[in-house]
C-alpha cells in the first residue's frame, strides 16, 4: 500500500479476536471447563471482549487495565492477509490467582506477560500439577530465544505452522528437532498442505480438504485448540488431528476468528 494515500475498501468487520480469547472460546464450546488468564482494557474493546467471555461460559481470571489490544486484519484478493496487531493491555499481565487446573494453553506474548507465563510454568509444572500446550508466533521466536527454549522444554504439546517451525529447526528432521526441544507431542500445519504430528514414537500425516476459503484468520487456533482438546479427553492423536481439521475449515468458511467454531462430543 502506497504510504500517504487514501485507499478505498470493499467491506469492514469488526469482532473480537486473539488468540486467548479464540482458544478460550473453542475450548469451552467443547466441554471443557475453562478460564482467561490476560489482561482486559478498561475501554469499549475491552467490553466486548469480556461480555463475549460471558456469553461463550469462560471465566475471566484476570484483570482490567488501560487500553484493549486491537489488530487490523487486511485481506488481501490471493485469500492471504497481513495482521497489524497492538499488543497494548495484552502484554501487562505481571500476576496470576490461584490456579486450579489440569492444563495451559498458552499463546504467544511478550512483556510482561511472557514473563509471568514463564513464572506459571515453572511453579505448576515443576510440581507435577498440570499439562502445558504451546502455540508460539513468528515474533516470538524472533524476540523471544531464551524465554521460548523454557516454555518449549516445559510443554507437552506443540503447535505450530510450518514457517515457524522452521525458524526452530533450520536443518534436519522438522519434527524430530522440534521434538528435541522438548514437547512430548508436536503437531505442525501448513496452510492447504499435509499436517504432521509425532510423538516420539509414530509419525502422523492428514490432507486438508479443498474447501472455499473465505478468510484465515482464527483457523489457526481452531485447529490447535481442538487438537489439545482432543488429547485431554483422550482421544487418540489421529482422532484429534481429524476433528482439528473439521473444526479450522468451518472457520476457514467464513469472516470472524469465532463465529463458526464447532460444538463437538468429546468423550468424558
Amino acid at each position: 500500500m502506497p504510504a500517504g494515500a487514501k485507499i478505498l475498501i470493499n467491506d469492514f468487520n469488526s469482532d473480537v479476536g486473539g488468540g486467548g480469547t479464540n482458544t478460550a472460546v473453542a475450548f469451552s464450546r467443547l466441554g471443557l471447563k475453562t478460564g482467561y488468564l490476560g489482561v482486559i482494557g478498561e475501554d469499549r474493546n475491552g467490553d466486548m471482549v469480556l461480555e463475549c467471555l460471558r456469553k461463550e461460559r469462560v471465566k475471566f481470571l484476570g484483570k482490567r487495565k488501560g487500553i484493549n489490544g486491537v489488530s487490523v486484519i487486511i485481506d488481501s484478493k490471493k485469500l492471504d492477509r497481513t495482521v497489524l496487531t497492538y499488543k497494548a493491555a495484552n502484554n501487562n499481565l505481571s500476576s496470576y490467582p490461584k490456579i486450579k487446573t489440569k492444563w495451559l494453553y498458552f499463546s504467544a506474548m511478550l512483556g510482561k506477560s511472557l514473563k509471568t507465563q514463564v513464572k506459571l510454568a515453572k511453579e505448576l509444572v515443576s510440581k507435577g500439577l498440570v499439562k502445558i500446550a504451546f502455540n508460539p508466533s513468528s515474533y516470538l521466536i524472533e524476540k523471544k530465544p531464551k524465554s521460548l527454549k523454557v516454555l518449549l522444554k516445559l510443554s507437552t504439546i506443540l503447535v505450530l505452522n510450518k514457517e515457524e517451525a522452521r525458524m526452530l529447526v533450520k536443518k534436519g528432521d522438522l519434527l524430530e528437532g522440534l521434538r528435541r526441544l522438548g514437547p512430548q507431542i508436536v503437531v505442525v500445519t501448513n496452510k492447504d498442505k499435509e499436517i504432521e504430528a509425532y510423538d516420539g514414537r509414530l509419525k502422523y500425516k492428514l490432507k486438508p480438504h479443498k474447501v472455499k476459503v473465505v478468510e484465515r484468520t482464527g483457523a489457526g487456533d481452531a485447529f490447535a485448540s481442538t487438537f489439545v482438546a482432543g488429547i485431554i479427553k483422550n482421544e487418540t492423536i489421529e482422532t484429534s488431528l481429524k476433528m482439528a481439521l473439521k473444526n479450522s475449515e468451518s472457520v476457514l468458511k467464513y469472516f470472524g476468528a469465532k463465529n463458526r467454531l464447532l460444538r463437538m462430543r468429546l468423550k468424558k
